[in-house]
């Protein structure tokens, strides 16, 4: 395994372990926080959202990290179609200006925006799709 073929399972296992973490964190400690990022047109619960959007971390990230190389590019479009699926949430904090995750200024939700397509490039990139 070359060193390119480490690097890209190194990030996409961390990427994996975010999102794991990141969703457990929907069920635990920050899921106050994640309510500021579900739009108000979402026709789900906040509360509900953010149990089902968590769970749904956990699984994806799950699949990243023990992805099978005969789906890990399937596993990596999901990913980034997650990430898209999300990004919403992420411009309705900033229009609503809800404070979160130390996003607290308008600085600070404008400049969140630009980490979501980081993100799908990583799924992407991670799992031999780019």
């Amino acid at each position: 395994m070359d060193l390119t073929k480490h690097a890209k399972v190194a990030a996409r296992i961390a990427l994996g372990s975010s999102l794991i973490w990141a969703g457990i964190s929907h069920l635990t400690v920050a899921r106050q926080e994640f309510r500021a990022q579900v739009p108000d047109w979402v026709p789900l619960d906040v509360d509900d959202t953010v149990v089902y959007s968590g769970l749904a971390e956990i699984a994806l990230g799950s699949a990243l990290v023990l992805a099978n190389p005969t789906y890990e590019q399937t596993v990596g479009k999901v990913a980034a179609g997650f990430f898209a699926a999300v990004f919403p949430g992420n411009i309705s904090q900033y229009v609503n200006r809800r404070s979160a995750f130390g996003l607290d200024t308008d600085r600070k939700r404008f400049a969140r925006l630009f980490f979501q397509p980081v993100l799908m490039y990583w799924a992407l990139k991670s799992t031999n799709n780019l």
